[in-house]
């Protein structure tokens, strides 16, 4: 069941577009036999697995077409595993190779597909040198159909890539007879098993108190304003403005009826508006930018019972595109004329917004949300940072097929950003080699292994300390993203990326509550005077070697000019 479960986690991938790339993406040797062609690896931990110390053998009883020993080497993340195949076993497998021969080759005397005595495919193999390939071909079954399940089904052997023979290929080509038993070892690297920096306790986790440190931009005292100024309004007293024929000013309240029309080119009344275009007692708070642009200016000075025609323009971004940057002409009969009062910030003023509630309070929950706001758009930078520090609590052995499949993610994935980008095809298929990937590889080692370490033991805290994604969180956001995806939403691809993002969520949270944060907040966009010194310095720089070059070359020429005339 822990098998099917890391498949499962491992099972989601990356969008990768697929061009000419993905032929030798899929080709670069991964040993992935029971790991898909994708990662990202971010729930691929098993928490259950049995640590064995490096190197360690494990006896096994010897039996029929089993796993006979098992070396294990923690330094590698690797098991070497020697499995005899029975005599039934080879001789299946060797008869499966004639009979595919016999489909694929002409023999006289036989029609093409039917069956042929393998004494006769050996024969005609044999002519043509062929008698090798069939038994290595034989080999070849046996490591698919008995090797690969055998290990797969073992307790003690947890692979993630497709084994390898360790012995030599001709070798066993001379030992392999159809019908009698035979012995291959192979090495196949395995899943790691997680080891922090100390061991865990009740009264201490090694993931606890981590330093974290980021940067950020500093708290937004302008935003925190604006919404006491939002608060404030939303709590404002209302009464009829004083005076014989009080009229509308900035900052008042009215109520109003509205029947609206469409503007002709010529500025004229066209066809009515629809109804929800149109109202019967409208609320209107006399100030800019709260409504359709010239709908307050047009009623500044209006009494009670004025009717004005006042011209206004649609937002852009109205739902309604039919309307969406129109211009209309509304009939606006004014009803009432209040002025508003805004309340004091101060005791009474929190207590109204929540029954026992103090003004202290109050800004600081203002602020808190405020800030959270702000927060969310560095989650990512935090989480980045929570990584690194978690990653350096664990001690432990990336096996390379992991690297290797998470760098040819992350490879495939910065060719098709360049493609989106504008490069032509023609310039990224130069960068699809073997040597560039393992160039790639090589560079993104570090990143790699650092951001598996971190996976893993985001996986194995949630164990630890008990964290679990309710299925109706799942459902929630599976049906959001069915919304946003349409006819491209794919369930089996999508579910365990949820699971797994929202599992992260909550680990993240527990570490950020329990870490030391260091946050260095920075103004955005701020002139770093340090760094223009810097480039004005290299520039400069530049341009004197530029210079002395050219003064160079012209020093040359004039003297290959002299030295051709004294010629």
């Amino acid at each position: 069941s822990e098998r099917r479960r890391r498949e499962k986690l491992l099972s989601h991938t990356m969008r990768v577009s697929s061009f000419a790339l993905s032929s030798f993406l899929l080709s670069i040797p991964l040993a992935s036999a029971w790991v898909p062609n994708g990662l990202p690896l971010s729930r691929a931990y098993a928490p259950h697995l049995t640590p064995v110390r490096t190197p360690t053998y494990l006896s096994v009883l010897a039996s029929p077409g089993g796993i006979v020993d098992i070396v294990k080497d923690e330094a590698t993340s690797s098991v070497e595993v020697t499995i005899s195949a029975t005599a039934e076993q080879t001789k299946e497998a060797y008869d499966r190779v004639i009979i595919d021969a016999s489909k694929n080759i002409a023999i006289p005397g036989f029609r093409k597909g039917s069956k042929v005595p393998a004494n006769v495919i050996e024969s005609v193999m044999e002519k043509s040198g062929g008698r090798e390939f069939l038994k290595k071909q034989a080999l070849k079954q046996l490591l698919s159909t008995v090797v690969e399940p055998a290990m797969k089904d073992h307790p003690d052997v947890d692979p993630i890539g497709e084994p390898a023979l360790t012995q030599s290929e001709e070798v066993l080509v001379s030992l392999f007879k159809a019908n009698e038993e035979i012995q291959l070892s192979v090495k196949c690297d395995v899943w790691p098993t997680i080891k922090w920096s100390s061991e865990p306790t009740e009264d201490s986790k090694p993931y606890d108190g981590l330093e974290v440190a980021y940067s950020r931009k500093p708290f937004n005292q302008a935003k925190m304003d604006q919404a006491l100024v939002d608060l404030r309004a939303r709590q404002a007293q209302l009464a009829p403005k004083e005076g014989d024929a009080p009229a509308l000013e900035m900052g008042d309240a009215c109520v109003v009826n509205m029947v609206g029309y469409m503007a002709t080119d010529a500025g004229a009344k066209g066809e009515p508006l629809p109804n929800a275009a149109s109202g019967d007692q409208v609320d209107v708070v006399m100030e800019t930018g709260k409504y359709m642009e010239g709908l307050v200016e047009g009623l500044v000075g209006a009494q009670i019972n004025d009717t004005r025609e006042v011209t206004v323009t649609f937002p852009m971004g109205l739902k309604d595109k039919t309307l969406a940057g129109k211009t209309a002409i509304f009939d606006v009969t004014v009803l009432s004329v209040d002025t508003r009062t805004l309340p004091e910030i101060d005791d009474e003023f929190a207590n109204n917004i929540r029954p026992g509630m103090n003004v202290e309070k109050l800004m600081e929950e203002i602020k808190e949300a405020v800030d959270a706001e702000d927060a969310r758009e560095f989650v990512g930078v935090r989480n980045a940072a929570i990584d690194k520090a978690l990653a350096e609590k664990i001690d432990m052995v990336i096996p390379e097929t992991l690297v290797t499949i998470q760098a040819r993610e992350k490879f495939a994935l910065m060719l098709t950003e360049m493609r989106d980008n504008g490069s032509p095809d023609s310039e990224i298929k130069k960068l699809v080699s073997p040597e560039n990937f393992e160039k790639y590889k090589d560079i993104s080692r570090d990143g790699i292994v650092r951001d598996l370490k971190a996976s893993m033991a985001v996986e194995e805290i949630a164990r630890l300390e008990n964290i679990r994604v309710s299925p109706q969180e799942v459902e929630e956001q599976l049906a959001n993203l069915k919304k946003e995806a349409g006819d491209e939403y794919d369930e089996g691809q999508l579910r365990p990326k949820v699971e797994s993002t929202l599992l992260k969520n909550y680990v993240m949270e527990l570490l950020t509550d329990r870490a030391k944060l260091d946050i260095t907040y920075e103004e955005e966009g701020k002139f770093d005077q340090k760094l223009m010194d810097e480039l004005m310095e290299q520039t400069i720089k530049r341009e004197e070697e530029e210079a002395s070059k050219r003064q160079e070359q012209v020093a040359k020429a004039a003297a290959q000019a002299e030295a051709d005339q004294s010629e």
